[in-house]
């Protein structure tokens, strides 16, 4: 099977058109790196013939860094007032990711504190709240770095990325639209569910889930996507659970996270690498400790972790439990600056069940 070379001027027209819905007239936020700089100017040019203002925030690679490593106390913890100002008159908003080796300034003290990290991700939660009270979409841009990370050659990551958002396909907008409806029909049982039990080697957690909202995801806010989602309820979470794909969070990987969970909230954590990090995480804020989601996977056509959780949560026959942030459609009242998303892999020994009747077993609905 030949590979696909990556096209900005496709992958830019779905984001434009599907993803965002840019109508005339809208003031249209679009951010990423200046190392995608080819997509950048193709959703630039998309937004124009729309009609829509598209207002490009670019970024210089390692530049959070720099922010997290340099920044006084006060420009740390606090965002500016005009920033604020700025995206709420924004109709819409697209990050570009665009994953890249840190390059930013090092210093032997502050760059490496995982605490000036989460302080630094703690100020901006009143953005992320502000975004998310608007229409918005999330993609990424095939990097070297990205390949790198996934193990993948550079042109065998981009023939990835353009399968896994449909855009080996001559209608993408239909293959997402085949997407909905699978989902639509899983959601119709789950709807129906109250207690979910998670099960697979080092992991047996029960939540409950009733009285909630599943959201289908369907490429229009994460793209790609291929997931159902809701925000179970805060108090709910029992038991352990043990991420068996590793997650990145800030820049540093975190391998074979472990949590404990008592009345919703995690009493104890450690992981094989990164535990640093995890518990920094944690300790960003009191809601941080509490979930604010429960995805479930659905893209058969996304088969091995690639080190990218905008790919990993969605492969086929996997769980996501996110930390911090619920999103508010599904009914979750969970706060806090974070909203990190973790992966168990139920594919080998797994099940998940409903109110006590199997409904997947390694990996596949029964």
């Amino acid at each position: 099977m030949s590979l696909i070379a990556y096209d900005p001027v496709r992958h830019a027209a779905l984001l434009t058109h599907y993803c965002l819905s840019a109508a005339p007239g809208e003031r249209l936020l679009v951010a990423g790196s200046t190392s995608a700089l080819g997509l950048l100017a193709e959703i630039n040019r998309a937004m124009l013939r729309a009609g829509a203002y598209p207002v490009l925030r670019l970024s210089y690679p390692g530049q959070d860094e720099d922010l997290a490593a340099l920044a006084s106390g006060e420009v740390l913890g606090a965002v500016h007032p005009a920033e604020l100002e700025d995206l709420r008159r924004m109709d819409g908003s697209l990050r570009i990711l665009t994953p890249e080796p840190e390059t930013g300034q090092r210093g032997a003290g502050p760059y490496a504190d995982p605490q000036r990290r989460a302080r630094l991700l703690a100020s901006r939660s009143e953005l992320a709240s502000i975004r998310g009270s608007k229409k918005w979409s999330l993609t990424l841009y095939p990097t070297p770095h990205a390949a790198q990370q996934a193990g993948m050659s550079l042109p065998e990551f981009q023939d990835f990325v353009m399968r896994a958002m449909f855009l080996d396909r001559p209608d993408p907008v239909a293959a997402w639209s085949e997407v909905r409806a699978t989902q639509a029909r899983l959601i119709e049982r789950l709807s129906r569910a109250d207690v979910v039990r998670i099960e697979a080697p080092g992991t047996d957690l029960t939540l409950r889930v009733g009285g909630r909202t599943w959201a289908n995801s369907d490429g229009k806010r994460n793209m790609p996507s291929g997931e159902v989602f809701t925000g179970p309820q805060e108090d709910s979470a029992e038991g352990v659970v043990t991420f068996s794909v590793p997650a990145a969070y800030q820049g540093v990987m975190v391998r074979g996270a472990r949590l404990e969970f008592q009345a919703g909230q995690v009493v104890s954590a450690r992981a094989d690498e990164g535990e640093a990090t995890l518990l920094a995480a944690l300790d960003t804020d009191p809601g941080a400790r509490f979930l604010g989601e429960l995805g479930i996977g659905t893209n058969y056509g996304i088969q091995r972790p690639s080190g990218n959780i905008l790919f990993d949560e969605k492969i086929g026959g996997t769980v996501h439990l996110a930390l911090g942030r619920s999103y508010p459609e599904t009914g979750g009242l969970n706060v806090s600056a974070i909203h990190w998303d973790l992966i168990a892999d139920l594919r080998r020994g797994g099940r998940l069940t409903l109110d006590g009747e199997l409904w997947q077993e390694n990996g596949q609905f029964v």
